[in-house]
């Protein structure tokens, strides 16, 4: 099981120097991979009052590119898995994803897993100018168009939503294809992940919904005519409210459900400084060394 830190995108802030230090303190401390999450814009609440529900990030939120935050850690880190959980894949052009993408790879030297899903924030593809009613539809059809353009120099593609006519990027990613997850939790979105993800990320704990849960999807796998070894599964624990005997018990569980990776989240606890969170993943590495 693969151990990584999810990067503390709301309470780090912007000093460069922080945001180095932490990722090779990640690194130097044995951790697999930093998992980033995304969001080009942040709206004031009362945008979301026909929704029913407090979004959980507004425009007082600070959140770093991922992309733009990977070409510095690129360089910053050797080994470091630089993953994104999730980057909200609709909301952008596809072919400007795979270029993106493909640089990351190319200048981290083979270091990217992309994580993807539909995001739930109506307001960012108002901006952006892109559709969120579609966005499900979409999302599986932008993955075969990232797949093609990741592995041939020139692509043909007609589909629903993209053409494209003897294209291609250049430089190719090191991964061909790169490995894209997909973040899910509602019942088709979870047969996608299933269906055409090579991991996913489930949005719960490590307990007996969890266990049926992960039961449903790795049926699904095998359903698609897929082999369950072949697509991943990174489980998530939080340092907010949850003690070490419950970290614990937390990354044994995840262990026994068999889930390929875990990442620890930091955020959410009142650390008062990028040192904090430092700290708080070294503890977190002595824990899962004498845990698994």
């Amino acid at each position: 099981m693969k151990l990584g830190v999810i990067f503390p995108q709301t309470e780090i802030g912007s000093d460069p120097a922080a945001i180095k230090d932490y990722a090779q303190a990640a690194e130097q401390l044995g951790y697999n991979h930093v998992l980033v999450y995304d969001h080009v814009l942040g709206a004031h609440v009362d945008r979301f009052k026909d929704l029913g529900f407090r979004p959980p990030y507004n425009h007082q939120t600070p959140f770093h590119e991922p992309f733009v935050l990977f070409g510095f850690l690129a360089a910053a880190t050797e080994k470091l898995e630089l993953t994104t959980g999730i980057l909200i894949l609709p909301q952008r052009q596809t072919a400007l994803v795979a270029k993106q993408a493909a640089a990351i790879d190319v200048l981290s030297g083979g270091r990217l897993r992309l994580g993807v899903g539909i995001g739930w924030n109506s307001t960012e593809y108002e901006t952006l100018g892109e559709n969120f009613r579609n966005r499900g539809r979409r999302v599986e059809e932008q993955i075969e168009l990232l797949r093609q353009l990741w592995t041939n120099e020139l692509v043909d593609f007609n589909g629903k939503y993209h053409t494209a006519s003897q294209v291609g990027i250049n430089p190719l990613p090191i991964q061909r294809p790169i490995p894209v997850w997909m973040g899910a939790m509602a019942g088709a979105a979870v047969q996608r992940a299933a269906r055409i993800a090579d991991g996913w990320f489930p949005q719960f704990g490590p307990n007996a919904d969890g266990e049926e849960a992960i039961g449903r999807f790795r049926e699904s796998v095998k359903e698609a005519g897929r082999r369950v070894e072949d697509v991943g599964i990174e489980g998530r624990i939080s340092i907010a409210g949850a003690s070490e005997d419950r970290r614990g018990e937390m990354l044994e569980g995840w262990k026994k459900l068999d889930a390929s990776h875990v990442s620890y989240n930091t955020m959410g606890a009142g650390l008062a400084s990028p040192k904090a969170h430092i700290d708080a993943i070294t503890e977190f590495k002595k824990l899962a060394d004498s845990t698994i």
